[in-house]
């Protein structure tokens, strides 16, 4: 074992002797683009590597991922240096050792990012560590410091408006950003079980960013300091192994205390940009992607910012950032900070500060500087000649051509060349498909008990199937009626016993799966919702039948991949239901595509209704529309009914009345 350990360290450190001469030509590469005004990134060369190297890795027998990932962090670290290089040679920037003014002790985040920052820079780095922001701009401010670095925003809590307002009232440039993941990690003196613990030491921002895991942990208290790493000074000085900390892992190593519970953070990726500030501006090298920050304030009136911000448009400039703070001393008036991408040195930039100069009634610089999100780029198949040879297509083949592509369709499980017969779901005593012609029928929303009763009664009584009704409603307008929730699923339950028919309410969120699961026969996937993948997905983990609405914008085989993924996700009960789609008609609500039930019949083999009721959006032409679906062969139909549409809390205008409903229903009886 000894042996194999030994000859593993003498290749690490091969590796690492290997990575220092590939940094070093790095360097002696870019000074010969420095004499010839070369571009500093080849992005071809930099695919062409990628390629060659995921060749001979795969012949190797290491993983392409693997190897991709670690090359392209190689590259990134060439370009990197290459572009310090030139940012440094630019600015006459001298090596030597850097004072850097952080909010913090040594093992806090904003110590760690200034590390990752200045560490190829200088081996030199000397840290004042101040209680607050106010503080580290200050210091820069008096030459105590060369830099300051300041956390902006999180990916988890935001922005940090103290940095914001103290950029604004400082005389700093920014010069640098820094983007640092963020692994919030809980910390003790001691293994202890966390129910154990009392109390949480922490920073605020930090304790925003883990408020999931506080939250799961009800009985202990948390206490806020200034600074994530203070936090472990805090537990050690006051040694009592039920007392904890929140701060990085890196931070444990340093002051010697034990990982409790690593990651805590709500989002996994948790990272936090940091802006690195001096008293000077700096110049970018236009070959290097960079940004733009300044803030801005327009006059009080409507309109305004509006037109400010088409000036970005109008210059075909992306904005990253937009972020608006109070004006103090001006009630109700904002100043906006914003990013965006762009070089002060670029012509069409100058341009475009001009211009805003007019739209604004203050605006100021706050720095241009090198952009850390680098384009990654990706590598590409190498084809030999043999390969890049074009094969010969067979005129009398082409059937058996079109056969073959028919068979790389992304809708496998939804397809016709899965399975040749027709799905029929049942849906308690309801077969919906292969030829049996169902009437869901209901109101858009569940208003009152009473309501659903009549409903559930009517749709008895005429010889219709399945009781629809709307629990949570969707609505286009946030001051819409947006339903009764859980409590409108109990009236359309009890309806639905009452009256032995099955019910179908739409799910609009993951949440609400598996409550409205224990209650209803259906589930219903809204037009709005088509889309959304992870609630496909997890209605896909359901036992329960499940109507999937097209999207009024979507194509039939957008629609078909959607339902992939309730059927790929183990749930074979879907039904398809065509509602409208939006055109430039605006006679009707939508336009209903009657074309796609044939076109949908002959490429899947699951059921397809009609919601002639969301597709005209008038009640008066739903019946002719209803019988025109099932002629051209829908296997049913989804009507809106309402005892009295003129007081519906929603949709009324496309609500059928009872009397309406009793024609259609003996008018479907007669199409055969």
């Amino acid at each position: 074992m000894k042996e194999l350990r030994d000859r593993i360290n003498q290749l690490d450190e091969s590796l690492l002797k290997l990575l220092s001469e590939r940094r070093t030509l790095s360097m002696d590469i870019i000074r010969e683009k420095e004499k010839h005004e070369y571009n500093i990134r080849d992005k071809e060369r930099e695919k062409d590597i990628l390629s060659r190297i995921v060749e001979t890795g795969k012949k190797l027998g290491l993983d392409t991922h693997y190897i991709s990932k670690i090359f392209q962090d190689i590259i990134d670290d060439s370009i990197n240096l290459q572009n310090e290089f030139v940012i440094r040679k630019s600015n006459k920037i001298e090596s030597g050792a850097v004072k850097i003014a952080i909010q913090g002790i040594e093992g806090s985040f904003s110590h760690l990012a200034a590390k990752k920052f200045f560490g190829h820079i200088s081996n030199e780095l000397v840290f004042n560590s101040f209680s607050d922001f106010e503080s580290v701009i200050e210091s820069v401010e008096n030459d105590e410091s060369d830099y300051a670095i300041l956390p902006i925003e999180n990916t988890t809590s935001g922005s940090i408006n103290e940095v914001y307002d103290g950029l604004l009232s400082s005389n700093l440039s920014i010069v640098g950003e820094e983007l640092f993941q963020v692994k919030h990690c809980l910390l003790g003196l001691e293994e202890i079980p966390l129910n154990n613990i009392q109390k949480i030491f922490t920073h605020y921002q930090a304790a925003r960013q883990c408020s999931k895991f506080l939250y799961s942990l009800n009985k202990t208290q948390v206490e806020f300091l200034d600074d994530t790493a203070k936090s472990i000074i805090k537990i050690i000085e006051l040694r009592k192994p039920e007392y904890a900390a929140i701060a990085s892992k890196e931070a444990a190593a340093l002051l010697g205390v034990k990982v409790l519970r690593e990651e805590i953070a709500n989002q996994a990726g948790n990272y936090t940009r940091f802006l690195v500030c001096s008293k000077s501006q700096i110049v970018v090298d236009k070959r290097i992607p960079a940004k733009t920050s300044l803030v801005l304030a327009t006059a009080h009136k409507a309109g305004s910012l509006v037109e400010a911000l088409s000036v970005f448009k109008e210059y075909g400039i992306n904005m990253t950032k937009l972020q608006s703070r109070p004006i103090i001393g001006n009630p109700w008036e904002e100043k906006f900070y914003l990013d965006f991408e762009g070089n002060l040195s670029d012509l069409n930039v100058q341009k475009l500060i001009d211009e805003l100069g007019k739209h604004t009634r203050y605006l100021k610089i706050l720095g241009c500087y090198q952009s850390k999100e680098i384009e990654k780029s990706k590598p590409v198949k190498i084809i030999n000649e043999k390969e890049s040879i074009e094969p010969e297509i067979n005129i009398e083949n082409k059937s058996e051509e079109r056969i073959e592509v028919k068979n790389n369709i992304s809708y496998k499980l939804a397809s016709r060349l899965y399975k040749k017969d027709d799905t029929i779901i049942k849906v308690r005593d309801v077969s919906i498909g292969g030829g049996n012609f169902v009437i869901i029928a209901g109101p858009c929303s569940v208003e009152s008990y009473d309501q659903i009763i009549s409903c559930a009664k009517e749709v008895k009584n005429n010889f219709a199937h399945i009781l629809r009704g709307g629990c949570f409603k969707p609505r286009t307008s946030p001051y819409a009626f947006q339903g009764l929730g859980y409590e409108a699923l109990d009236f359309l339950k009890d309806a639905g016993e009452q009256y032995d028919l099955p019910i179908i309410t739409e799910v609009m969120s993951v949440d609400q799966i598996e409550k409205v699961a224990e209650k209803s026969d259906m589930l219903q996937i809204g037009a709005r919702n088509m889309q959304n993948f992870s609630l496909l997905s997890e209605v896909g983990k359901t036992m329960r039948p499940v109507l999937l609405k097209r999207g009024m914008m979507a194509s039939i085989d957008e629609l078909l991949n959607a339902a992939e993924y309730i059927l790929a996700r183990g749930n074979r009960q879907v039904i398809l239901c065509e509602r409208g789609i939006r055109t430039f008609e605006t006679a009707t609500r939508n336009t209903l595509d009657l074309s796609a039930i044939p076109v949908i019949k002959e490429l899947s083999h699951l059921p397809v209704v009609v919601d002639p009721s969301h597709a005209v959006g008038q009640r008066d032409k739903i019946l002719p529309l209803a019988k025109a679906a099932k002629a051209v062969g829908a296997d049913g139909i989804m009507i809106e009914i309402h005892p009295d549409p003129d007081k519906a809390l929603s949709d009324g205008l496309q609500s059928l009345r009872f009397d309406q409903f009793r024609k259609l229903t003996e008018e479907m009886d007669k199409i055969k």
